[in-house]
Protein backbone atom coordinates (compact mmCIF):
# COMPACT_ATOMS: atom_id res chain seq x y z
CA UNK A 1 0.00 0.00 0.00
CA UNK A 2 1.16 3.62 -0.61
CA UNK A 3 0.43 7.32 -0.04
CA UNK A 4 0.57 9.88 -2.59
CA UNK A 5 2.21 13.61 -1.83
CA UNK A 6 0.22 15.53 -4.07
CA UNK A 7 -0.46 19.22 -3.76
CA UNK A 8 -0.13 22.55 -6.54
CA UNK A 9 2.76 23.31 -7.84
CA UNK A 10 5.86 24.43 -6.34
CA UNK A 11 4.24 23.85 -2.68
CA UNK A 12 6.95 21.96 -1.32
CA UNK A 13 6.14 18.48 -2.09
CA UNK A 14 9.28 17.23 -3.97
CA UNK A 15 11.11 18.86 -0.90
CA UNK A 16 9.38 16.60 1.55
CA UNK A 17 9.37 13.71 -0.27
CA UNK A 18 13.62 14.19 -1.10
CA UNK A 19 13.28 14.73 3.07
CA UNK A 20 11.39 11.46 3.42
CA UNK A 21 13.36 9.68 1.22
CA UNK A 22 16.69 11.23 0.37
CA UNK A 23 16.54 10.10 -2.96
CA UNK A 24 17.42 13.55 -4.28
CA UNK A 25 14.28 13.95 -6.75
CA UNK A 26 14.49 17.31 -8.44
CA UNK A 27 12.64 20.12 -6.71
CA UNK A 28 13.15 23.22 -8.90
CA UNK A 29 11.12 26.36 -8.82
CA UNK A 30 8.69 25.63 -11.94
CA UNK A 31 5.74 24.03 -12.37
CA UNK A 32 5.69 19.96 -13.46
CA UNK A 33 9.54 19.62 -12.59
CA UNK A 34 7.46 16.08 -11.53
CA UNK A 35 6.18 14.00 -14.22
CA UNK A 36 6.83 10.51 -13.25
CA UNK A 37 6.03 9.77 -9.81
CA UNK A 38 9.22 8.71 -7.76
CA UNK A 39 9.01 6.56 -5.50
CA UNK A 40 11.04 5.45 -2.08
CA UNK A 41 10.09 3.00 1.03
CA UNK A 42 10.60 5.16 4.23
CA UNK A 43 10.61 3.11 8.07
CA UNK A 44 8.76 4.00 10.00
CA UNK A 45 10.15 5.41 13.35
CA UNK A 46 8.44 3.06 16.18
CA UNK A 47 10.16 3.90 20.05
CA UNK A 48 9.33 0.22 20.76
CA UNK A 49 11.71 -1.19 18.20
CA UNK A 50 14.75 -0.08 20.65
CA UNK A 51 13.25 -0.93 23.81
CA UNK A 52 12.96 -4.62 22.70
CA UNK A 53 16.30 -4.34 21.33
CA UNK A 54 17.28 -3.03 24.70
CA UNK A 55 15.81 -6.46 26.43
CA UNK A 56 16.78 -9.22 23.09
CA UNK A 57 20.49 -7.60 22.26
CA UNK A 58 19.03 -8.75 18.49
CA UNK A 59 21.81 -9.17 15.94
CA UNK A 60 19.42 -6.75 13.74
CA UNK A 61 16.40 -4.49 14.27
CA UNK A 62 14.71 -4.28 11.03
CA UNK A 63 11.64 -1.17 11.36
CA UNK A 64 7.67 -1.21 9.28
CA UNK A 65 8.03 0.67 6.46
CA UNK A 66 5.53 2.67 4.35
CA UNK A 67 5.53 3.82 0.82
CA UNK A 68 5.07 7.42 -0.43
CA UNK A 69 4.63 8.06 -4.39
CA UNK A 70 5.29 11.67 -5.00
CA UNK A 71 2.98 12.59 -7.67
CA UNK A 72 3.27 15.84 -9.95
CA UNK A 73 1.55 19.03 -8.98
CA UNK A 74 -1.94 19.27 -10.27
CA UNK A 75 -3.56 22.23 -11.79
CA UNK A 76 -6.94 23.42 -12.15
CA UNK A 77 -8.49 21.51 -15.56
CA UNK A 78 -6.47 18.56 -14.95
CA UNK A 79 -9.68 16.08 -14.70
CA UNK A 80 -9.90 17.78 -18.43
CA UNK A 81 -6.46 16.83 -19.30
CA UNK A 82 -4.81 20.21 -18.40
CA UNK A 83 -1.12 19.92 -17.20
CA UNK A 84 -1.05 15.95 -17.82
CA UNK A 85 -3.37 15.72 -16.09
CA UNK A 86 -4.82 12.89 -17.04
CA UNK A 87 -1.16 11.15 -16.10
CA UNK A 88 -1.45 12.35 -12.65
CA UNK A 89 -4.68 11.57 -12.33
CA UNK A 90 -3.94 8.00 -12.83
CA UNK A 91 -0.73 8.56 -10.45
CA UNK A 92 -3.34 9.28 -7.91
CA UNK A 93 -5.58 6.12 -8.60
CA UNK A 94 -2.96 3.62 -7.70
CA UNK A 95 -2.18 5.04 -4.11
CA UNK A 96 -4.18 3.78 -1.25
CA UNK A 97 -4.02 7.43 0.62
CA UNK A 98 -3.23 10.83 0.00
CA UNK A 99 -0.80 12.87 1.71
CA UNK A 100 -2.43 16.87 0.39
CA UNK A 101 0.97 19.20 0.68
CA UNK A 102 -0.35 22.97 1.14
CA UNK A 103 1.54 25.95 0.97
CA UNK A 104 1.01 27.97 3.96
CA UNK A 105 4.27 30.57 3.83
CA UNK A 106 4.65 33.89 1.93
CA UNK A 107 8.17 33.91 -0.37
CA UNK A 108 8.45 36.73 -3.27
CA UNK A 109 10.96 34.39 -4.57
CA UNK A 110 8.37 31.42 -5.02
CA UNK A 111 5.89 31.00 -7.45
CA UNK A 112 2.49 30.05 -6.45
CA UNK A 113 0.19 29.49 -9.62
CA UNK A 114 -2.36 31.41 -8.65
CA UNK A 115 -0.38 34.47 -7.76
CA UNK A 116 -1.72 34.51 -3.96
CA UNK A 117 -1.38 32.42 -1.02
CA UNK A 118 -4.84 30.55 0.10
CA UNK A 119 -5.07 26.99 1.37
CA UNK A 120 -8.44 26.53 1.56
CA UNK A 121 -8.81 27.79 -2.32
CA UNK A 122 -5.73 25.69 -3.11
CA UNK A 123 -7.33 22.90 -1.32
CA UNK A 124 -10.78 23.06 -3.25
CA UNK A 125 -8.61 23.48 -6.59
CA UNK A 126 -7.58 19.88 -6.22
CA UNK A 127 -10.49 18.48 -4.55
CA UNK A 128 -12.54 19.57 -7.03
CA UNK A 129 -10.69 17.82 -9.68
CA UNK A 130 -11.31 14.77 -7.97
CA UNK A 131 -14.16 14.71 -8.13
CA UNK A 132 -14.94 15.73 -11.76
CA UNK A 133 -12.99 12.70 -12.02
CA UNK A 134 -15.27 10.54 -10.03
CA UNK A 135 -17.79 12.01 -11.49
CA UNK A 136 -17.09 10.22 -14.87
CA UNK A 137 -16.40 6.95 -13.30
CA UNK A 138 -19.73 7.05 -11.83
CA UNK A 139 -21.44 8.12 -14.90
CA UNK A 140 -19.78 5.06 -16.75
CA UNK A 141 -20.50 3.00 -13.99
CA UNK A 142 -23.98 3.73 -13.93
CA UNK A 143 -24.98 3.75 -17.41
CA UNK A 144 -23.66 0.22 -17.44
CA UNK A 145 -25.42 -0.88 -14.45
CA UNK A 146 -28.77 0.59 -15.43
CA UNK A 147 -28.62 -2.08 -18.62
CA UNK A 148 -27.93 -4.86 -16.28
CA UNK A 149 -31.20 -3.98 -13.73
CA UNK A 150 -33.13 -5.12 -17.50
CA UNK A 151 -32.46 -8.50 -15.65
CA UNK A 152 -34.02 -7.73 -12.72
CA UNK A 153 -31.61 -9.14 -10.80
CA UNK A 154 -31.65 -6.91 -7.57
CA UNK A 155 -28.11 -6.62 -6.62
CA UNK A 156 -28.15 -4.65 -9.88
CA UNK A 157 -30.48 -2.61 -8.82
CA UNK A 158 -29.48 -1.68 -5.34
CA UNK A 159 -26.28 -0.43 -7.16
CA UNK A 160 -27.84 1.84 -9.58
CA UNK A 161 -29.59 3.49 -6.21
CA UNK A 162 -25.82 3.71 -4.41
CA UNK A 163 -24.16 4.90 -7.62
CA UNK A 164 -27.02 7.97 -8.32
CA UNK A 165 -27.01 8.71 -4.22
CA UNK A 166 -22.94 9.30 -4.94
CA UNK A 167 -23.49 11.13 -7.90
CA UNK A 168 -25.80 13.52 -6.41
CA UNK A 169 -23.22 14.61 -3.21
CA UNK A 170 -20.09 14.60 -5.88
CA UNK A 171 -22.57 17.18 -7.87
CA UNK A 172 -23.04 19.19 -4.85
CA UNK A 173 -18.96 19.01 -4.12
CA UNK A 174 -18.98 16.32 -1.14
CA UNK A 175 -16.06 14.16 -1.50
CA UNK A 176 -16.81 9.70 -1.02
CA UNK A 177 -15.01 9.91 2.24
CA UNK A 178 -17.68 12.23 3.94
CA UNK A 179 -20.33 10.29 2.89
CA UNK A 180 -22.11 7.75 4.81
CA UNK A 181 -23.65 4.38 3.77
CA UNK A 182 -26.48 1.82 5.36
CA UNK A 183 -24.11 -1.36 5.70
CA UNK A 184 -20.99 -3.06 5.10
CA UNK A 185 -22.18 -4.49 1.86
CA UNK A 186 -22.43 -1.25 0.49
CA UNK A 187 -18.80 0.23 1.73
CA UNK A 188 -17.87 -2.85 0.01
CA UNK A 189 -19.63 -2.12 -3.19
CA UNK A 190 -17.99 1.62 -3.09
CA UNK A 191 -14.37 0.29 -2.26
CA UNK A 192 -14.97 -1.58 -5.58
CA UNK A 193 -15.71 1.78 -7.15
CA UNK A 194 -11.87 2.83 -7.22
CA UNK A 195 -12.79 6.50 -6.42
CA UNK A 196 -10.50 9.08 -5.87
CA UNK A 197 -12.30 11.32 -3.31
CA UNK A 198 -12.77 8.14 -1.38
CA UNK A 199 -9.50 7.59 -0.33
CA UNK A 200 -8.29 9.10 3.46
CA UNK A 201 -6.56 12.38 3.09
CA UNK A 202 -3.75 13.72 5.56
CA UNK A 203 -2.80 17.93 5.26
CA UNK A 204 0.74 18.69 5.68
CA UNK A 205 0.86 22.27 5.96
CA UNK A 206 4.27 23.82 4.30
CA UNK A 207 5.32 26.98 6.55
CA UNK A 208 8.03 29.15 7.23
CA UNK A 209 11.16 28.24 9.20
CA UNK A 210 10.40 30.73 11.83
CA UNK A 211 7.03 29.62 12.26
CA UNK A 212 7.94 25.90 13.78
CA UNK A 213 7.85 26.96 17.12
CA UNK A 214 4.47 29.28 16.60
CA UNK A 215 2.31 27.84 14.45
CA UNK A 216 -0.89 28.66 15.97
CA UNK A 217 -0.46 31.66 14.90
CA UNK A 218 -0.39 30.99 11.71
CA UNK A 219 -3.41 32.16 10.01
CA UNK A 220 -2.96 30.04 6.89
CA UNK A 221 -2.80 27.10 9.27
CA UNK A 222 -5.79 28.01 11.12
CA UNK A 223 -8.18 28.17 7.90
CA UNK A 224 -6.64 24.94 6.62
CA UNK A 225 -7.14 23.07 9.80
CA UNK A 226 -10.95 24.56 9.93
CA UNK A 227 -11.60 23.05 6.75
CA UNK A 228 -10.21 19.71 7.73
CA UNK A 229 -12.11 19.44 10.79
CA UNK A 230 -15.02 19.90 8.55
CA UNK A 231 -14.37 16.39 6.79
CA UNK A 232 -12.70 14.73 9.78
CA UNK A 233 -9.52 14.97 8.37
CA UNK A 234 -5.75 15.96 10.29
CA UNK A 235 -3.62 19.09 9.34
CA UNK A 236 0.80 18.46 10.49
CA UNK A 237 2.41 22.00 10.06
CA UNK A 238 5.68 21.35 9.00
CA UNK A 239 8.86 23.22 7.15
CA UNK A 240 9.95 21.00 4.56
CA UNK A 241 13.24 23.37 3.43
CA UNK A 242 14.38 22.50 7.22
CA UNK A 243 12.95 18.97 7.11
CA UNK A 244 15.39 18.88 4.74
CA UNK A 245 18.19 19.95 6.13
CA UNK A 246 17.93 17.44 9.02
CA UNK A 247 17.45 14.52 6.43
CA UNK A 248 21.18 15.72 5.13
CA UNK A 249 22.40 15.57 8.96
CA UNK A 250 24.10 12.66 10.26
CA UNK A 251 22.17 11.10 13.45
CA UNK A 252 24.76 12.52 15.99
CA UNK A 253 23.90 15.96 14.38
CA UNK A 254 20.15 16.05 14.17
CA UNK A 255 20.12 15.66 18.31
CA UNK A 256 22.19 19.12 18.06
CA UNK A 257 20.43 20.53 15.20
CA UNK A 258 17.00 20.06 16.97
CA UNK A 259 17.80 21.05 20.31
CA UNK A 260 19.12 23.96 18.84
CA UNK A 261 15.92 24.59 16.58
CA UNK A 262 13.84 23.92 19.94
CA UNK A 263 12.04 21.19 18.88
CA UNK A 264 11.82 16.71 20.05
CA UNK A 265 11.98 15.56 16.82
CA UNK A 266 11.63 15.65 13.38
CA UNK A 267 8.39 16.83 11.93
CA UNK A 268 8.90 13.98 9.34
CA UNK A 269 8.52 11.72 12.02
CA UNK A 270 4.86 12.60 12.39
CA UNK A 271 4.10 12.53 9.28
CA UNK A 272 5.36 9.23 8.66
CA UNK A 273 3.56 7.61 11.75
CA UNK A 274 0.44 9.36 10.64
CA UNK A 275 0.41 8.65 7.15
CA UNK A 276 0.91 4.90 8.52
CA UNK A 277 -2.21 5.47 10.39
CA UNK A 278 -4.58 6.52 7.83
CA UNK A 279 -2.93 3.67 5.47
CA UNK A 280 -4.73 1.68 8.20
CA UNK A 281 -2.12 -0.26 9.14
CA UNK A 282 -0.93 -1.60 12.89
CA UNK A 283 2.38 -3.12 14.02
CA UNK A 284 2.86 -6.05 15.52
CA UNK A 285 6.36 -7.74 16.91
CA UNK A 286 8.64 -11.04 17.37
CA UNK A 287 11.78 -10.40 19.63
CA UNK A 288 14.47 -12.90 20.21
CA UNK A 289 18.60 -12.63 20.02
CA UNK A 290 18.33 -13.17 15.56
CA UNK A 291 16.13 -9.91 15.05
CA UNK A 292 14.16 -7.23 16.56
CA UNK A 293 11.18 -6.48 14.40
CA UNK A 294 8.03 -4.94 13.79
CA UNK A 295 5.30 -6.32 11.00
CA UNK A 296 2.76 -4.30 9.55
CA UNK A 297 -0.84 -5.70 9.05
CA UNK A 298 -3.99 -4.08 8.52
CA UNK A 299 -6.51 -3.64 11.43
CA UNK A 300 -8.65 -6.79 12.26
CA UNK A 301 -6.41 -8.95 11.00
CA UNK A 302 -6.38 -12.40 12.92
CA UNK A 303 -3.47 -14.56 13.96
CA UNK A 304 -2.87 -16.53 11.26
CA UNK A 305 -3.18 -14.29 8.82
CA UNK A 306 -0.51 -12.09 11.02
CA UNK A 307 1.45 -14.81 10.97
CA UNK A 308 1.07 -15.54 7.17
CA UNK A 309 3.02 -12.18 6.74
CA UNK A 310 6.15 -14.18 8.17
CA UNK A 311 5.70 -16.75 6.17
CA UNK A 312 3.03 -18.63 4.55
CA UNK A 313 3.80 -21.96 6.23
CA UNK A 314 3.25 -20.40 9.76
CA UNK A 315 -0.41 -19.59 8.21
CA UNK A 316 -0.65 -23.04 6.66
CA UNK A 317 -0.14 -24.70 9.63
CA UNK A 318 -1.17 -22.12 12.43
CA UNK A 319 -2.01 -23.72 16.06
CA UNK A 320 -1.85 -20.77 18.45
CA UNK A 321 -0.53 -17.06 18.88
CA UNK A 322 1.85 -16.93 22.21
CA UNK A 323 0.82 -12.99 22.65
CA UNK A 324 2.10 -10.57 25.14
CA UNK A 325 1.07 -6.70 25.11
CA UNK A 326 3.99 -4.42 24.63
CA UNK A 327 3.47 -2.83 27.87
CA UNK A 328 3.28 -5.89 29.73
CA UNK A 329 6.38 -6.82 28.70
CA UNK A 330 7.87 -3.84 29.41
CA UNK A 331 6.91 -3.93 32.91
CA UNK A 332 7.82 -7.48 33.43
CA UNK A 333 11.32 -6.56 32.24
CA UNK A 334 11.75 -9.66 29.73
CA UNK A 335 10.00 -12.86 28.00
CA UNK A 336 10.91 -15.28 30.90
CA UNK A 337 9.36 -13.08 33.46
CA UNK A 338 6.56 -12.21 31.61
CA UNK A 339 5.92 -15.57 31.48
CA UNK A 340 6.30 -16.75 34.43
CA UNK A 341 3.68 -13.64 35.70
CA UNK A 342 1.26 -15.53 33.06
CA UNK A 343 1.42 -12.62 30.91
CA UNK A 344 1.63 -14.21 27.79
CA UNK A 345 -1.61 -15.46 26.65
CA UNK A 346 -2.69 -18.31 24.41
CA UNK A 347 -4.79 -16.82 21.59
CA UNK A 348 -6.37 -18.90 18.26
CA UNK A 349 -7.39 -18.66 14.93
CA UNK A 350 -9.84 -16.17 15.73
CA UNK A 351 -7.54 -13.64 17.48
CA UNK A 352 -7.82 -10.75 16.25
CA UNK A 353 -4.68 -8.80 16.42
CA UNK A 354 -3.61 -5.33 19.05
CA UNK A 355 -1.32 -2.90 17.70
CA UNK A 356 2.02 -3.91 19.90
CA UNK A 357 1.56 -7.41 20.46
CA UNK A 358 4.69 -8.97 20.70
CA UNK A 359 4.31 -12.66 19.04
CA UNK A 360 5.47 -16.26 19.10
CA UNK A 361 4.00 -18.18 16.72
CA UNK A 362 3.50 -22.07 16.64
CA UNK A 363 2.83 -24.04 13.60
CA UNK A 364 2.94 -27.27 12.19
CA UNK A 365 3.17 -28.40 8.46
Amino acid sequence: MQAGIVGLPNVGKSTLFNALTKVGVSAENYPFCTIEPNVGVVDVPDHRLQILADMEHPQKIIHATVEFVDIAGLVRGASKGEGLGNKFLSHIRNVDAIIHVVRCFEDENIIHVDTTIDPVRDVETISLELIFADLETIERRLERTKKMTKSGDRTYIKQVEILERIKDELENGIPVRKMSFDNNEEMEFVKTLDLLTYKPVLYVANINEDEILDSENNKYINSLKQYAEREGSEVIPICAKIEAEIADLEDSEKLAFLKDIGIEEPGLNKLIRKAYQILGYITFFTAGPKEVRAWTIVKNTKAPQAAGKIHSDFERGFIRAEVVSFDDLVHAGSQIRARELGLIRSEGKEYIMQDGDVVVFRFNV
